[in-house]
């Protein structure tokens, strides 16, 4: 018993098989579904053929620009707007400037695309790639010309035309960009390809003039107000100095060289002063030592004591002479007595005078000293007040020196653009202008011949692929494993494909060929169907048989009728009971109709006996009568279980020909009470889902599913097709078969 809920004879096959690939079963779908393959393959080559001879021919003209990485050095100043860079995003991105609709623009302007029919839909007679569908909007689209957004519409879808046919690509990682140009006519295609090329360098050159103008112009007004401010500096930072008398000569100002002269004036003034105390200070230590002050310096150095001291030694001379001479009371001796006292009187008023002078000296010389260090103290004063000033005098002076500096940058960058002015180069140049082409570029015949015949292979082959998912039936053996996981019990042929002849069935039905031709592939399929159903509960006897299918016309009780022939002409005691309480389609091979059957059986109106009736195989029918009632659940029944119990006791083998599952649920009342379930499912037509959704309603009712049958195959298609299935080998052994 699976995980589904039903048994079955085998544990299910395992699926990794399908998703390998095996040759032979593609071989075998190509050849099923050929004529599928070949119908889409024509009609799609078919179309592509027609649709290449319906193209207009198209010419392509290629113009290659170089970005240059070499540059012309006229001068050694760099330029305004510097050269592009050569890495890969930079051509990349111009690349795109290349297809930029601004210099499509321009190249309307400049080749007057507006007044060509074949860019502008507008123009009478237009035939560009759009022209078609400004002919269907030409009713609707106002023509009021002088509205500004309709022109600019206008203009807009003639650049669109052009841009249309313009491709530009970079040629590998290399600088090169090839511009590539599509037109119905090979001269105006080479026209415009130079056109966007000759175009991309001027707009280049007009970019670097445009910017060298507008840098010259700035520049100029710059440094126009930079000549203002410099002045306005200047002036500020001298009237700064005046106002705070920082007027300096030789890198100092007026107050500092005012404290330097002061310091010296001091210095000699202190010196003097200390000159002067000093001598004042020894002569009045001489003359505390009780010196007459003669030998005082300044009195040896004085011309009054000199001259006086001459005069006193020619009186003292001529004292000593008249004292030599004359008497102590002599007149002339006391009278040069007399002045020679008078003398030593003046030498020593002298003397004083002196020592008054060098104290006066002294006096003078110490205020001096004081005067001037006021006067320096007067000066560090205003030298700290000036240092304070020096420090908005340092701000303006940086000021002005910034805005020089500022000035004589700006001076002269304005004349290196000046100068560069008129020598701007482009980035890039064409090294291979567009030539006029020879040939077509599109349509490709050979190209486009060896795509269709492409892609015809390629549709056929996806139709095919997709026929076989969207294919709802089952084809072989292997599909059926597969896709329901369930045995292969095999297949019953379709009887007409058995035989080449028609005319030998002579309108004989399966049953009766089967008796006819005991021999024949019909009747050996029906014995290899016997020998699978029977051996499918390995070491179990498979006595009574329930025979369904999902759908009504499955070929069931063809098959079921067929196998008790079959199983009657080996010997076998075999029963056929018509299960199917709505169709009872056992009785269109009965020879007339039954007057009692299984409902009278079960109901006891009559015998099992008396309903039996006797095939020419052997075989023995309880068919349904014609009756108006039909009871509710009879096939669940305790009467229905007694006679199953009363044909196994009587039957080898009992056929329960029961009705469809997804049509009526008495085969899921009957189903466990039989040893085997099989399900026929017909070649090729019943859905798989129909089959997985009638097995999913045996789900829990415990019954053995033996396998599913084939039914109504087309023997002649499965020997040609039906690649993985015994049948595919037919034509191999068919001579052993009397059809």
């Amino acid at each position: 018993m699976d995980g589904s809920g039903f048994e079955t004879s085998n544990a299910p096959v395992n699926d990794t098989g399908a998703l390998s690939f095996d040759l032979n079963v593609a071989i075998a779908t190509f050849r099923r579904r050929f004529r599928l393959f070949a119908a889409v393959a024509v009609v799609v080559f078919a179309a592509v053929v027609l649709f290449t001879l319906q193209q207009t021919p198209l010419y392509t003209a290629t113009a290659q620009v170089m970005l240059d990485v070499r540059k012309e050095q006229v001068t050694d100043m760099s330029a305004v707007l510097s050269g592009l860079p050569a890495d890969s995003s930079v051509v990349d991105t111009e690349v795109e400037v290349l297809k930029s609709r601004s210099l499509a623009s321009r190249v309307v302007k400049e080749m007057k695309l507006e007044q060509d029919p074949y860019f502008n839909p507008y123009l009478p007679g237009a035939a560009g790639p759009t022209a078609w569908l400004f002919t269907l909007k030409k009713a609707a689209t106002p023509t009021a010309t002088n509205d500004a957004l309709e022109l600019q519409r206008r203009r807009e879808r003639i650049v669109d035309n052009l841009l249309s046919g313009l491709k530009v690509r970079r040629a590998g990682l290399t600088y090169l960009i090839s511009i590539e140009y599509t037109h119905v006519d090979p001269k105006r295609a080479s026209e415009l390809a130079n056109a966007f090329a000759n175009l991309y360098l001027t707009e280049q050159l007009e970019a670097k003039f445009d910017a060298t103008q507008k840098a010259n112009e700035w520049l100029d007004t710059r440094v126009g107000e930079l000549r203002d401010q410099v002045a306005q500096a200047d002036a500020a930072v001298q009237n700064y100095k005046i106002a705070h008398n920082l007027l300096s000569a030789e890198g100092a100002t007026l107050t500092e060289q005012e404290i330097s002269g002061l310091n010296q004036q001091l210095a000699l003034s202190r010196a003097s002063q200390a000159e002067t105390d000093a001598r004042l200070a020894i002569a009045r230590q001489q003359l505390a030592r009780g010196s007459t002050g003669e030998d005082v310096g300044e009195s040896l150095n004085s011309p009054v004591v000199q001259q006086l001291r001459k005069q006193r030694a020619e009186k003292s001379a001529q004292v000593a002479d008249l004292g030599g001479r004359y008497g102590d009371r002599h007149p002339d001796l006391l009278k040069a007595k007399r002045e020679l006292a008078d003398i030593d009187t003046q030498i020593q008023a002298e003397i004083r005078r002196i020592i008054s002078n060098l104290e006066a000296q002294a006096q003078v010389a110490r205020q001096r000293t004081g005067s001037v260090a006021s006067s320096v103290s007067s000066s560090k004063g205003t030298l700290a007040g000036n240092n304070r000033a020096s420090i908005g005098l340092a701000e303006l002076e940086r000021k002005a020196q910034s805005v020089k500096t500022l000035y004589e940058t700006l001076l002269a960058r304005f004349k290196q653009t000046t100068t560069s002015d008129g020598i701007e180069q482009a980035d890039a140049r064409v090294v291979s202008p567009a030539k006029i082409p020879t040939g077509p570029s599109y349509p490709k015949p050979s190209l486009n011949l060896a795509l269709g015949l492409v892609l015809a292979l390629g549709a056929g082959a996806a139709a095919i692929v997709l026929a076989e998912i969207l294919m709802a039936g089952l084809f072989t053996e292997d599909e059926v494993e597969r896709r329901l996981g369930l045995p292969y019990l095999g297949a019953v042929p379709t009887l007409g494909t058995t035989v080449d002849d028609s005319k030998v069935l002579k309108g004989l039905s399966p049953p009766d060929y089967l008796l006819a031709k005991p021999l024949s592939s019909f009747a050996e399929s029906l014995r290899k169907l016997r020998a699978s159903i029977l051996f499918s509960k390995v070491g179990e006897p498979v006595q009574v048989i329930a025979v369904t299918s999902s759908l009504p016309g499955e070929g069931k009780t063809t098959t079921t009728f067929s196998l008790a022939r079959t199983l009657a002409t080996s010997g076998a005691k075999v029963i056929v009971v018509d299960c199917d309480l709505r169709q009872s389609a056992i009785s269109q091979f009965l020879k007339e109709p039954a007057p009692v059957g299984l409902l009278e059986v079960l109901n006891g109106i009559a015998t099992l006996d008396q309903a039996l009736i006797n095939d020419e195989s052997g075989a023995h029918i309880l068919p349904l009568a014609k009756s108006a009632y039909t009871p509710r659940d009879v096939l669940g029944s305790s009467a229905m279980h007694r006679l199953l119990q009363d044909l196994r006791n009587r039957y080898e083998i009992v056929l329960l020909d029961t009705a469809p599952l997804l049509a009526i649920a008495d085969t899921r009342i009957l189903a466990p009470h039989a040893d085997a379930v099989v399900m026929l499912v017909r070649w090729k037509k019943t859905p798989v889902k129909a089959v997985q959704s009638a097995l999913a309603l045996l789900q829990g009712t415990r019954a053995f599913i033996a396998g599913v049958a084939l039914t109504q195959m087309d023997l002649k298609a499965q020997s040609r097709y039906g690649y993985g299935d015994s049948y595919y080998y037919y034509a191999n052994y068919r001579k052993y078969y009397a059809d």
